[in-house]
């Protein structure tokens, strides 16, 4: 008797919990949660942001970094110190060299001056050995006429022709002087030309390096927060090493999937709210901004194993940034979260996806 009461109060506790199980689940089926219904759709994603590396241009040993890893930044803040020692000394290198080259400069206009003044000193000369030349053909004109009267001698005659014809040759002397003279003109002026060349190949230099030296004290180019230190103060990095990395508070969104039966109803600037896992009572708004022109897989952290065998595509919501600059600080990335989409402009977002931000 003992033993058919105990089987019987275990028959009626096994009944009891079939019963509250089987009300659960007709609970669960018709009060449950569905989301918004018809004209939305959903996909899982992660919050993210425009990333930043912040790198060397020049090889180097890193001086300083003045900023720490969740720091925020602003456009034009100084980040890093690369040592400058290195190119302070090719600057003061290039500096000596252009101080070289003016003097050059001075010196080539001195030449020019110069051979101006010879070519000058020359031409005089063509002037007197000209004017030596006429009078000695005039005298030689005389002399002709003398000794066709008889009132000549031969010899006079001779010596005069003799006289007319070295001044004749010192003309042609004298000229071709004052060729060499306007050529050496010419030669110095070229001189000059690459004198002052040397002057602004060694100005280009200092400029090339003084951009350098700008260039080795790293700084932001845009507000954003500082997400990872990757070198260390001493550590020597090649052209192009990171120094940090810098993440773009004003440029987030959230990329997610959707199967290919809705993708096509989704266009740029469509409605989306998301909805963190971590702070379900804020409903965020942002708008379509990417939709992939071809289909692929959903990524296995994604969508469940079923879900992977269809094709999905990818969509991108963008958060507006002048939001983003109200809640700067509150800002994270890689955060989970789900992205409704409006199919349907006609149909009223449900209260539960009204938009609440944090204040």
């Amino acid at each position: 008797m003992t033993t058919s009461s105990s089987l019987m109060k275990k028959l009626l506790i096994v009944s009891l919990a079939i019963g509250a199980a089987a009300l659960a689940w007709w609970g669960w089926l018709n009060y449950s949660e569905t989301g918004p219904g018809e004209g939305f759709v959903s996909g899982n994603g992660r919050i993210e942001a425009t990333e930043i590396d912040i790198a060397t241009k020049l090889p180097g040993r890193v001086e300083g970094i003045f900023v720490r890893e969740g720091d925020f930044v602003e456009a034009g803040q100084p980040l890093a110190q690369m040592q400058l020692e290195t190119l302070e000394a090719q600057r003061d290198e290039a500096e000596a060299m252009r101080q070289q080259a003016e003097y050059m400069v001075a010196a080539a206009q001195a030449q020019v001056a110069l051979r101006e003044a010879d070519v000058v000193a020359a031409l005089a000369f063509v002037d007197q050995r000209e004017s030596e030349l006429d009078a000695a053909q005039r005298r030689l004109n005389r002399s002709q006429t003398l000794s066709d009267r008889g009132a000549a001698s031969i010899q006079q005659l001779d010596d005069d022709r003799a006289q007319a014809s070295g001044a004749r040759a010192a003309v042609s002397v004298a000229k071709a002087q004052a060729a060499a003279a306007r050529a050496a003109v010419e030669a110095a002026k070229a001189q000059l030309v690459g004198a002052r060349s040397t002057v602004s190949a060694a100005t280009a230099t200092i400029d090339r390096i003084e951009a350098e030296i700008r260039d080795s004290e790293l700084r932001a180019p845009r507000d954003g927060r500082v997400q990872i230190r990757v070198a260390q103060p001493g550590e020597v990095l090649g052209a192009g090493g990171r120094v940090l990395n810098l993440i773009d508070l004003t440029d987030v969104y959230m990329t997610f999937f959707l199967p290919e039966t809705v993708a096509g109803r989704v266009g740029i600037g469509s409605e989306v709210r998301i909805v963190l896992d971590a702070a379900p009572d804020y409903v965020i708004p942002a708008t379509i901004s990417y939709v992939a022109s071809a289909a692929q897989f959903t990524p296995k952290t994604v969508e469940t194993a079923s879900e992977r065998q269809k094709l999905m595509f990818r969509v991108r919501a963008q958060i507006s940034p002048e939001l983003l600059h109200e809640h700067l600080r509150q800002v994270k990335t890689g955060l989970p979260g789900v992205a409704w989409v409006r199919l349907d402009t006609d149909v009223e977002w449900p209260g539960s996806l009204d938009l609440r931000v944090p204040e």
